[in-house]
């Protein structure tokens, strides 16, 4: 969409979530001002990126976190960033990322703190040092009516994926592109650095029902489990093309647009999976099915799953739905 205001119209995503709210009685302009602060944290986030290689804040910062993986200094920054971006927002109750031990009460806010935010800061970061698109994931909850437990708020995070409010990602490549649901279609925004905003360009966006490929990483082959490994043998013998950028904002992004299946099955080393449920697979799920495709841990619809720990792991199929139904086929 060209942002000429000669040429046509500029739809922020501020904007368009003021629209689609006229649409909706109810609606209270709550969503708006929350997601205002997850995108202002994702264009700090993008300067960053950017600039990484000018500011000294590429590799490792020494910490481990509590998934048990390196933390990268741009990690630490991109999850300091939405703390302190979305702190500032009364109606978050909790957040929660997949970077902390434990989730953040935000504030005593009592009944205002309705919302909880859940994500992934920055997805595919160790890819960073070597210029490879990264992202950030979230993910909306409402707080369950009842009792605010505050000695516990784990107990309102772990809820199921069909709960969510809203989700989204960012994915900060060639250019910076917002893609978010609110159960009413996903829709696509690329961020012009000339006037600072997210502009609309892509409405409504419908992930292709089928895709001649697949995205998985193939060094692990051998340790898949069969089913896996028989689908995998069948694409090849009809053509498939294999696509693995090793970012999962990225390569759900293409499959999005492209169609095709993403793969991250369970692995000998790793048999309940790799991805979190709670901040990566549930809101593409999200997004996935809004967009027509489908998502599947192998053997339930991702987004019943009824999650039983904070940073809970699981298998993940995602994508075009005739190509998750093939593999579903494999496995079954």
């Amino acid at each position: 969409m060209s942002t000429d205001p000669m040429s046509s119209e500029i739809i922020t995503v501020q904007s368009h979530i003021i629209e689609k709210q006229r649409k909706h009685p109810q609606a209270t302009g709550e969503f708006s001002w929350l997601l205002s602060g997850i995108t202002l944290a994702t264009k700090i986030i993008e300067s960053k990126v950017r600039r990484a290689g000018l500011l000294d804040i590429l590799g490792a910062d020494g910490r481990i976190n509590v998934q048990g993986e390196i933390v990268q200094k741009l990690d630490r920054i991109a999850n300091e960033t939405l703390l302190r971006t979305l702190g500032y927002r009364g109606n978050i109750g909790i957040m929660a990322s997949e970077e902390d031990d434990e989730p953040h009460m935000v504030k005593d806010v009592g009944e205002e703190g309705r919302y909880i935010v859940l994500f992934d800061p920055l997805d595919g970061s160790s890819n960073i040092d070597v210029n490879v698109s990264v992202g950030t994931i979230f993910s909306v909850l409402r707080r369950k009516a009842g009792e605010w437990n505050r000695e516990n708020p784990v107990v309102h995070l772990l809820q199921p994926g069909f709960e969510q409010v809203a989700a989204g990602y960012v994915v900060y490549g060639s250019s910076t592109v917002l893609t978010y649901t609110t159960g009413n279609g996903v829709h696509m925004f690329t961020l012009d650095p000339d006037i600072g905003a997210y502009v609309l360009c892509n409405e409504d966006v419908k992930m292709p029902d089928t895709g001649k490929m697949y995205s998985v990483n193939e060094a692990y082959l051998s340790t898949f489990p069969k089913g896996y490994r028989d689908y995998l043998g069948w694409a090849k013998g009809e053509g498939y093309s294999l696509r693995y950028i090793g970012s999962f904002v990225a390569d759900f992004h293409r499959t999005l647009l492209r169609g095709g299946v993403f793969l991250y099955p369970p692995t000998t080393k790793q048999p309940e999976g790799k991805l979190r449920l709670l901040y990566e697979a549930n809101p593409m799920a999200f997004i996935a099915q809004q967009a027509g495709g489908a998502a599947s841990d192998g053997t339930q619809a991702i987004m019943k799953k009824q999650p039983k720990a904070l940073h809970e792991r699981t298998p993940l199929i995602i994508g075009s739905k005739s190509e998750v139904d093939r593999v579903l086929g494999f496995l079954a």
